[in-house]
């Protein structure tokens, strides 16, 4: 039997998007519970910002039309601290003012204070030195956000700034998705617990820690069911068990056809599933599916379901595995734009001379000369490569290159937030 060609990673990934649906409910949370949420509607500002014009430096507030000639003398009338509101600028003088202070009316120019100097033996007169231009060091009212105007858009992933953001425009509350909700599990009686004695034969299991920060960076609630023993019984009970209050089971470990993988089986019992081989190394199969929850109200409904993601066991291929295909599922769960993610042409240091006919994900890391160094052991089983790097070079199939030639970089911070 011919065996089905490998989808590529675009195509596996277009699938998983065309099925996921951002979460419905809300909630409105104050601002410091906002961090690392996403926006369900588009917030406005409830002010302008600045809500006057003000000036970006310490120095003196003039007309330009009195310092057309650098090293114009005039009287200081008035002095504007920020928080206060000065007077009428009358021709011929100028106002002492503070970094956020109101401009006063008539003046259209403000002189940092290195620009002047005070007249020997004087006490209300400056010089100006230069000649400023109409405008110069003004921050015009409005010009961030305008009262009615939209400051942040639905589907916006509230980071610090974002936040700023809300706060200038005078939200003191938000309305957000609720946290989408993620249960993990793993399978493989050779793991243990970092911790325990090792078994015979046995490894500790990393992959529990890597996916369950990854699920958490991306502001998810993570439930860890754990790891769970190689038998199809037991794979079942924690499928039906993950189901009950999650958007998504995760799981590790248990997803190629061996006699000891029980995934496949133990979802097609409990719901449905695609077993597919993607055309990308580290990470090739991969299993996406969605398992029934059970429905105690009312038999003749059709029960919901909760969807389903199965990772490779290796280290390097669960995680990229999350990256490239958990990682944008999760978002558009959350309501936020999810697609492949953006790669920078950088500059390759080292040679590649042996093409894959997978699509390659090379572990890299940004040197002093500004190119891309390989780790040396692209095993999928070597997760330091991933800790000593910075990034992904996406290699297409087949694809070679030698030192100096660019190539498809992805940084992880892009990946992991």
């Amino acid at each position: 039997m011919t065996k089905p060609p490998m989808l590529t990673a675009q195509q596996a990934l277009d699938h998983l998007l065309s099925n996921a649906k951002a979460v419905g409910e809300c909630e409105t949370v104050t601002m410091q519970a906002a961090l690392g949420r996403v926006l369900a509607e588009n917030v406005n500002s409830l002010v302008d910002v600045p809500p006057l014009d003000n000036t970006s430096m310490d120095g003196y507030a003039v007309r330009s039309a009195d310092t057309q000639i650098p090293g114009s003398i005039l009287k200081i009338a008035q002095r504007i601290p920020a928080g206060s509101m000065g007077t009428q600028l009358e021709p011929g003088t100028a106002a002492r003012i503070f970094t956020g202070a109101p401009v006063p009316p008539g003046a259209d120019a403000v002189v940092m204070q290195e620009d002047c100097a005070i007249p020997e033996g004087s006490t209300d007169q400056v010089q100006v030195n230069i000649a400023p231009t109409s405008g110069q060091w003004i921050r015009r009212r409005g010009e961030d956000l305008t009262a009615g105007k939209t400051a942040l858009n639905a589907g916006t992933f509230l980071r610090p700034q974002e936040l700023g953001v809300a706060a200038s425009a005078g939200l003191t509350h938000l309305n957000v998705k609720r946290k989408v909700r993620v249960a993990a599990f793993f399978t493989g009686d050779e793991l243990s617990l970092p911790g325990e004695p090792l078994k015979p034969g046995g490894i500790y299991n990393s992959n529990r820690d890597t996916l369950l920060a990854c699920i958490t960076s991306l502001g998810c609630d993570a439930t860890d069911f754990g790891i769970v023993p190689d038998s199809l019984e037991a794979t079942k009970e924690t499928l039906r068990k993950a189901s009950k209050d999650h958007d998504l089971i995760i799981t590790s470990g248990g997803v190629s056809v061996g006699e000891e993988d029980h995934i496949k089986p133990a979802v097609t019992a409990e719901g449905r599933l695609d077993l597919w081989q993607i055309g990308i190394k580290p990470g090739k199969p991969l299993a996406f599916g969605a398992v029934r929850k059970s429905d105690d109200q009312n038999s003749n409904a059709v029960p919901a379901e909760t969807w389903f993601i199965g990772l490779p066991g290796n280290p390097v291929s669960s995680f990229v595995t999350f990256l490239l295909f958990v990682r944008p599922f999760i978002l558009k769960l959350q309501g936020r734009d999810a697609g492949m993610p953006q790669s920078y042409p950088m500059r390759a240091d080292f040679d590649w001379l042996k093409g894959d006919r997978r699509n390659e994900f090379l572990r890299v890391k940004i040197n002093a000369q500004g190119g891309l160094d390989l780790f040396p052991n692209q095993s999928s089983g070597v997760l330091t490569s991933a800790s000593w790097g910075d990034g992904l070079v996406d290699c297409p199939p087949g694809a070679t290159f030698n030192t100096g030639d660019m190539v498809k970089y992805i940084p992880f911070s892009a990946l992991l937030s």
